[in-house]
């Protein structure tokens, strides 16, 4: 299945529950928030978004998975990139923004310092970028 073809309702409803085939990498998890930014505003999208992350990873035995500040910033910079292009739909965003859908080296690397990304507290709660130009 070609998720590019799948509204935004029925990738959530995959996700939420586990029948997405194979892995669930970096893009995917960008569709994902594109998906929920599309279906709500940007605080309930967030809300909605780290929930089922959270349970996805607790359901995998890996609870630490989760990472609060990628999070966070990746929803804020899609919903900013919506604004900007104003794509709709998933392929038209996709093709607009590929250096989100890159994850290393990826565009919070402009943002954050690496030790920074890696801290628990950062990956216990959101933390603004500590990079400056």
């Amino acid at each position: 299945m070609r998720w590019g073809s799948v509204d935004n309702e029925e990738f959530i409803r995959c996700f939420e529950t586990n029948r997405l085939p194979g892995g669930f990498h970096h893009a995917d998890h960008v569709r994902l928030a594109f998906a929920y930014l599309s279906e709500n505003g940007p605080l309930e999208a967030l809300e909605k978004l780290s929930a089922a992350l959270n349970r996805f990873a607790e359901e995998r035995g890996k609870p630490d998975l989760y990472h609060a500040t990628i999070t966070h910033a990746y929803v804020f910079l899609i919903r900013e990139r919506m604004a900007r292009t104003g794509a709709v739909e998933w392929d038209d965003f996709a093709r607009q923004n590929a250096d989100l859908l890159r994850w290393k080296p990826g565009i919070l690397a402009r943002y954050y310092h690496e030790a920074t990304l890696q801290s628990d507290l950062a990956r216990a709660i959101f933390v603004f970028p500590d990079k400056t130009c």
